[in-house]
């Protein structure tokens, strides 16, 4: 059985929206578009290699698969470990509006996403994983399909913008598994999801120690 693994690009204030260019996303008027893009460095690059690398195939939310797929598709160079793993794989996308996905490999999922996720899981060799896609891997949270969660925060504040985990948001808890800093302050941290959170108090901490 494979492992749902989501890669998510945010900034400090949790914003996930378009971290790859102005036009990417403008939804809500958002005009900060591109804020990842600065900070690339050869330790970011090598992180995107070694998790493209354990990939076996993808799933992704509607928007993130159009921004793919209008993309990665002419990106033809064999030598590209990105392209080779995403054009090749299968690709599987969430969505109730797709009807003809141009990517070769793409099947589209329009059931119940929690029995078709969960069955995804199980046939898939290797890691099924997400990238992008925030409001799918919020959704995929709630109802504790992702295994793990590479939360790559960039040091920047935008203040506006669709957030991961915004007001209202299911509680939960999570274990941390590793991480590293990139000489540009990217800060890439692993999690895996540990159901929900427990609670305690300090001052009943502080009464057993009088």
């Amino acid at each position: 059985m494979g492992k749902l693994v989501s890669t998510l690009f945010v900034t400090l204030d949790g914003v996930y929206q378009a971290p790859g260019g102005p036009e990417e996303d403008t939804r809500g008027g958002f005009a900060h578009g591109g804020w990842s893009f600065v900070y690339g460095d050869d330790d970011f690059g090598r992180f995107v290699v070694e998790v493209f690398d354990r990939s076996g195939a993808y799933l992704l939310g509607r928007r993130t698969y159009d921004i793919f797929a209008g993309y990665w598709p002419n990106m033809t160079d064999p030598g590209d470990p990105i392209a080779a793993k995403l054009n090749a794989l299968p690709k599987y996308v969430a969505s109730s509006t797709l009807t003809d996905p141009s990517w070769a490999g793409t099947t589209v999922l329009g059931g119940d996403l929690a029995k078709e996720v969960t069955d995804l899981k199980e046939r898939t060799e290797g890691e099924l994983q997400m990238h992008g896609s925030g409001a799918l891997v919020r959704s995929l949270l709630a109802l504790g399909l992702v295994d793990t969660l590479h939360l790559v925060t960039f040091p920047v504040v935008l203040g506006s913008g669709l957030r991961l985990f915004p007001e209202g948001t299911e509680p939960m808890a999570f274990r941390h598994t590793g991480g590293r800093v990139t000489s540009t302050g990217v800060s890439i941290q692993s999690y895996d999801l540990a159901g929900r959170p427990t609670y305690g108090s300090y001052a009943d901490d502080a009464s057993n120690h009088a």
